[in-house]
């Protein structure tokens, strides 16, 4: 087996969340078509729960896996390895089957009471099966993150998406003339086929790249895994500290939404459809970006805990000025084409551009959220997770705060919810800036911050001037490809202008690391 190298890494990872989006975008436009913004509103309403049990089920782990996975594949440490994983699936399975009981007693009263919509209740239920899937799965990519062999999650992630549209669109026409619920229950049973088939891919590739039997002496293994466990718990418990206010944060948000909006006076229907619009429409455009940044955080936490181990700091703030700076050139393109080009977006891949105006507020502020991925991931790979978990709080309290003073107000209403979440997004990334200028003295250079306002200035600028010198039709879709084509161009010319890209970092895709 190869591990690669940071930024070999990362491309692979980006590669692959580059067509996972693209195939997840399908299966959005295929599903908002077919189920509509009621039926996605239910869609979303369910998902933060699932991602809330998630959360209870992994403990942290698969960040604390490729941490110590790390450390030990760098000291030849196979049997370590071995006790990591015995125990971190041990762990995970237990976790699993509990938070699967809490959901399903649970879910009566969070869809009927919390969520105020009975409806809730059916795909609810049918994400159940995927908690213990996801655990086992997490423990998995953990390994080959920890050994930074980034291609098996890579292809598992691709093969999961194209199983998961293969089947979206025949179970949701299927169920669709039973109601809008049943509708959803099909959008969450392709997702359960598709994370059982990349589980059983990375189990096979697990299988036939793995130099170690966790099956051998298992209970031995178990019997003296307390200091294995300790050290994972070490790096899993303020993880876990961090995502459970995430998830809690995800949890409460669309109730906080439903209940102020209530109050506002809306209608649960329409309150219903409005966060759908929000969080089915806006939402993913909004993160498209982050499958980059998202693949740059994932490779940083074993590179600079491999580079803390040696004590190599000065390659840590490379490798963190590095993120952030990738991490804003992919932001920067997404927030003009989103700001500028909102209601050709949104009605062609959606049929309706009734979430410009989110885009319109959203999109601008977003640019915070693309370069707190690897802020975040340089914390936790740190072990300031503490510190991370503290800056969201106090991030997500502001943002709630601000969502219920809004979004109670009838002339706001649920445009409060979209300025709350611009707010919690741009607090936790200063948050993570000033923490990590506190810990180990890292900072943007203020050349580096000149640069970033110059590259979306310009690139504002340019596609502004594109825009306006050819007037763009809703019905011409081939114009619009074209104005994107070459403001793509025109920004390539401006990342390699200001150095955002440089020679040096592309002769590095080429390189591999061998390992044993």
């Amino acid at each position: 087996m190869s591990k690669q190298n940071f930024l070999k890494g990362t491309i692979i990872l980006i590669i692959a969340g580059m067509i996972t989006r693209f195939l997840g975008f399908i299966n959005r436009i295929v599903v908002a078509r077919v189920m509509g913004e009621e039926g996605i509103g239910l869609y979303n309403m369910a998902l933060p729960t699932l991602f809330l049990m998630y959360t209870i089920s992994q403990v942290g782990l698969p960040l604390a896996i490729s941490k110590r996975v790390a450390e030990a594949d760098a000291k030849k440490d196979y049997q370590k390895i071995r006790r990591i994983l015995v125990v971190s699936l041990t762990i995970t399975c237990s976790l699993s089957i509990i938070s699967s009981i809490i959901m399903f007693i649970s879910i009566p009263y969070i869809s009927n009471v919390l969520l105020t919509d009975a409806r809730v209740f059916y795909p609810m239920m049918a994400i159940i099966p995927i908690i213990p899937i996801s655990a086992v799965g997490s423990v998995i990519r953990g390994y080959f993150q920890g050994r930074q062999n980034m291609k098996p999650q890579s292809f598992a992630q691709v093969i999961e998406q194209f199983v998961r549209i293969s089947c979206v669109f025949f179970l949701v026409q299927w169920l669709i003339p039973y109601g809008v619920e049943f509708a959803a229950v099909g959008a969450m049973i392709s997702v359960i086929i598709g994370e059982v088939v990349s589980l059983l891919y990375m189990l096979r590739m697990f299988k036939k790249k793995k130099r170690i039997k966790i099956r051998k002496n298992l209970w031995n293994v178990l019997r003296n895994g307390k200091e294995t466990m300790n050290q994972l718990f070490s790096i899993a418990i303020p993880n876990t500290a961090s995502r459970f206010v995430n998830s809690i944060a995800n949890f409460l948000e669309p109730i906080l939404v439903a209940q102020s909006l209530a109050l506002a006076g809306f209608h649960s229907t329409i309150a219903t459809k409005q966060y759908g619009a929000l969080t089915g429409y806006a939402i993913p455009l909004l993160f498209l970006p982050t499958f980059i940044t998202h693949s740059l955080a994932v490779a940083l936490v074993p590179n600079i805990s491999e580079a803390e181990a040696k004590q190599h700091f000065q390659l840590i703030h490379y490798r963190i000025l590095q993120a952030v700076r990738l991490s804003f050139a992919s932001g920067a393109i997404a927030t003009v084409l989103l700001t500028l080009f909102a209601d050709q977006i949104l009605t062609y891949m959606y049929g309706t551009d009734n979430a410009k105006y989110f885009l319109y507020i959203m999109a601008p502020c977003f640019i915070f959220m693309y370069i707190q991925f690897p802020l975040n991931a340089t914390l936790q790979a740190l072990d300031h997770a503490k510190q991370a978990m503290w800056n969201s709080i106090i991030a997500t309290t502001i943002k709630f705060v601000v969502l219920i003073v809004l979004a109670t107000n009838p002339d706001i209403g649920i445009y409060g919810a979209a300025i709350a979440m611009c707010v919690g997004v741009m607090i936790g990334t200063i948050l993570h800036l000033l923490s990590l200028r506190r810990k180990i003295n890292f900072t943007i250079p203020f050349s580096m911050i000149v640069k970033m306002v110059v590259l979306l200035g310009c690139t504002f600028w340019a596609g502004f001037l594109i825009k306006e010198l050819v007037v763009l039709p809703i019905a011409e879709p081939l114009l619009f490809v074209g104005h994107i084509l070459i403001l793509f161009f025109v920004y390539i010319i401006f990342l390699f202008s200001l150095q955002f890209i440089n020679k040096s970092e592309l002769k590095q895709f080429r390189k591999d690391e061998p390992t044993a």
